[in-house]
């Protein structure tokens, strides 16, 4: 079932319904656990299919109920089993492929669920949490319908103080209002938005037999739409899918956390990633970075050295980021290319402040030129290496066969120049738009003017999806 599907926003409503019928908490529990083993049954039927994933959350619930015994010398163990049965699931390229099952399975999911049992089993060892959560509360935090393809990823604790609670009071006209407008706008995103600029690029590559050979300007167009067209395209899809399941949990007195904070407005790789996909960079910095630099702190506690600890914390932890993302080598390199994109600029950071001291370095940041040249090197970084998130390796070659060098150097020259322009004036439009105030507040954020925006977007949804007859574009991180 697509997230951006109709039968999808059926299905929501009709648990959201069935859901606030009764406030008791037996009874929330209970719609939640069949609505959820419903939606999982739409992506396979077959009980031999869902064999391994049950195998997995029966393994992470055993090992969250060692984590409250304190047993370390045992749960410690499973946790590594649980680390090395995902990647044997998700069948890492570095492993023999006789190690694998040899039967269809289904893995949907399985990485957020991972994040989630990690999450219980940590955060019960160290006394974060000290509840007690029940077989059935369980599954319905690691396989809540809304967030189990591709997040966002929530701490239980946020999860359960936003719902299952006895006498919470039914959804109001508000609730229901903001939770369409923010379905309606992940739908125009990923309907619309999405689906112009995954065609645009489909195009592009399509025609490189075409490129291949043509003037130079039309080989530099190429690589300019063929790069730059997808992380505006990944943007449109995920945050568009996140607007809709944040959108469709509101109906169950969920708040699921944000997963986006206008990313292509930073202005320097780690605070991209403060932006982008904040609720994985947030784990991985939780129970990747911070205990990583502490250790490292506790081995060589010279205060000298403890800015660099962190430039080789950043490193490792979204080195992990790229390769969590798919099994190929190909993801090697992206996994390396962010390590280094944060750690560089950490590094960066770290010798400037050191040159010209923390008050002038507030000074510089503070700059508009060098704002605006400081968001076009992020972009374009993230675009190459974006490059080996989408594409293959005999992908690449025949990108770069058909294009040559000196056309690639050049569109990633172009691509800087247009995102550090273009960037910088829908900064400057839309502070000037956010201005505007009426009532004490910005018009654009008015309720009369979102109605309007809202309805606009219907309207030109129906249109064009009517016009195409052309399915929304499934979500990409649906494959992690």
């Amino acid at each position: 079932m697509s997230v951006a599907s109709m039968s999808f926003l059926v299905f929501g409503l009709t648990v959201a319904l069935l859901y606030n019928v009764d406030r008791r908490v037996a009874w929330r529990q209970s719609v939640l656990l069949v609505a959820n083993a419903a939606f999982l049954t739409t992506f396979s039927l077959t009980p031999r299919a869902w064999l391994p994933y049950a195998c997995f959350l029966f393994f992470g619930y055993l090992s969250y109920l060692l984590a409250r015994r304190r047993a370390r010398k045992i749960y410690i163990p499973l946790l590594v089993f649980i680390l090395v049965a995902f990647v044997w699931l998700k069948k890492y390229t570095f492993l023999p492929s006789g190690m694998f099952l040899s039967f269809p399975y289904v893995t949907l999911g399985l990485s957020y669920v991972l994040f989630r049992v990690l999450h219980l089993i940590i955060d019960t060892s160290e006394g974060v949490i000290s509840e007690y959560i029940d077989p059935v509360t369980f599954l319905n935090y690691t396989l809540n319908f809304t967030a189990v393809i591709s997040g966002p990823i929530q701490r239980y604790q946020d999860y359960a103080s936003t719902q299952l609670v006895a006498q919470r009071p039914r959804l109001d006209i508000f609730d229901v209002g903001i939770a369409i407008e923010r379905i309606i706008f992940g739908l125009f995103k990923i309907s619309i938005l999405g689906l112009a600029l995954q065609t645009l690029q489909s195009r592009a590559l399509a025609g490189l037999d075409v490129v291949s050979g043509a003037p130079l300007n039309d080989r530099i167009t190429a690589c300019i739409v063929i790069g730059a067209s997808y992380p505006l395209y990944l943007y449109c899809n995920f945050s568009g899918y996140t607007d809709i399941v944040i959108g469709m949990a509101r109906g169950f007195r969920l708040v699921l956390p944000e997963n986006f904070d206008r990313p292509f407005e930073s202005t320097n790789f780690l605070d991209f990633w403060g932006r982008w996909h904040m609720t994985l960079s947030n784990w991985l910095k939780t129970y990747v970075y911070s205990p990583l630099l502490k250790a490292m702190m506790q081995r060589f506690p010279d205060p000298k050295l403890i800015p660099y600890w962190g430039v080789i914390s950043f490193f490792v932890t979204f080195f992990l980021i790229g390769i969590w993302h798919g099994q190929t080598s190909a993801f090697l390199v992206y996994g390396i290319l962010l390590g280094l994109g944060v750690s560089m600029n950490k590094l960066y950071q770290i010798l400037l402040v050191q040159r010209i001291g923390r008050k002038s370095y507030k000074a510089l940041s503070a700059n508009l030129s060098y704002r605006a040249i400081a968001r076009g090197l992020t972009f374009t970084y993230f675009t190459f290496s974006l490059i080996w998130f989408w594409s293959s390796w005999s992908q690449l070659q025949a990108i770069t066969h058909a294009v040559g060098g000196q056309a690639l150097m050049l569109a990633c020259i172009s691509i800087f120049l247009l995102a550090t322009t273009l960037l910088a004036a829908y900064e400057l439009i839309r502070s000037g738009v956010l201005t505007i105030v009426r009532g004490g507040r910005p018009l654009v954020s008015s309720r009369y003017v979102r109605v309007v925006w809202a309805t606009a977007l219907i309207v030109v949804m129906s249109a064009v999806l009517g016009l195409l007859s052309i399915p929304a574009p499934e979500v990409v991180y649906k494959a992690f």
